[in-house]
């Protein structure tokens, strides 16, 4: 094999990384956004990614069945309706339950676990407990050739520009929205907050559903590379928490660095050794860096 033909198939399965780290930065934006103003360990939280991945199903049998025409269409349309499906059912979940839970950690991780499990039931009785893919539009498929030996999967690339679309939206409105304004006062000095007149219990609740819509669109992003079952998103769900917690709960910036990390190294290792090798030696580094560094990369600075 010649080292061009090393560094194209380097460079493609850095690129099927990049599919990876789309889809577990969607999950960690999140997750971090939750547990960084919160404290909630959101259990639950691949199942609303579940949510996300079933809407763009659903779409794409309606499309086919009632609208055939409109199949090269449906898709953002359907990427903005998991974001609000998954945002609806969030804001359910922390009226109905969470908002009861606070400053008690460990019942939110057993009740969100309980919602978890009985969302998975739910996909098995009213979806059906077999695995699903969504037709994709004919402009998702195929591959770009740069170059001779080098094809770049297209919807990958969509997937990455739809993550770096989210992940600026959500930096963008933390620092120049009033939700922003408000989740920021709250994780600094939630009392503090309270007594200059911001409702922080409307915020939580507006963050929690914001954060279950982020994973609705991770959702989204995942049909692109995978098929979709009840239990697909609790597959997920300890790599999503690897990323909040590696990058310094509450840290965007550490959350982008760590999904990268950890998808690129487990994309590579898998190359050239089996799964369960690359996820175990993903996960050594891991634990490694975190015994010389148990804050995280970037751990964020607030006053409690």
């Amino acid at each position: 094999m010649t080292f061009s033909e090393m560094l194209n198939i380097g460079l493609m399965q850095g690129f099927a990384g990049l599919s990876l780290f789309a889809v577990l930065l969607l999950m960690g934006l999140g997750l971090a956004i939750i547990f960084g103003q919160m404290g909630v360990i959101n259990m639950a939280h691949g199942e609303f990614m579940t949510i996300g991945a079933y809407t763009i199903y659903l779409g794409s049998t309606l499309a086919a069945t009632h609208a055939p025409g409109f199949m090269a269409y449906y898709f953002p349309l359907a990427i903005v309706a998991a974001f609000g499906i998954a945002f609806a059912a969030g804001w359910l979940v922390e009226w109905g339950l969470i908002r009861h839970l606070y400053k008690r950690p460990l019942d939110t991780l057993l009740a969100t676990w309980g919602i978890s499990l009985a969302l998975q039931q739910c996909f098995r009785t009213f979806i059906g407990p077999k695995e699903v893919s969504p037709t994709l539009p004919d402009w998702l498929l195929g591959s770009w050739t740069p170059v001779e030996g080098l094809d770049i999967p297209i919807n990958g690339m969509f997937v990455l520009g739809l993550t770096v679309v989210v992940t600026g939206g959500v930096l963008l409105a933390l620092h120049r929205s009033r939700w922003g304004l408000r989740v920021r006062a709250t994780v600094s000095n939630r009392v503090m907050a309270n007594a200059t007149g911001i409702d922080t219990k409307k915020t939580d609740r507006l963050t929690f559903a914001i954060g279950c819509g982020i994973a609705g669109v991770a959702g989204a992003a995942f049909t692109t590379i995978g098929s979709t079952g009840p239990t697909s998103g609790s597959l997920y769900i300890v790599d999503a928490f690897l990323v909040v917690t590696f990058g310094g709960a509450a840290s965007l910036l550490g959350t982008v660095v760590s999904a990268f990390g950890i998808a690129q190294t487990q994309s590579i290792t898998e190359f050239f050794l089996a799964g369960s090798m690359a996820k175990v030696i993903t996960l050594s580094l891991i634990v490694l860096i975190l015994m010389v560094r148990p804050q995280g990369l970037f751990a964020s600075k607030v006053r409690r």
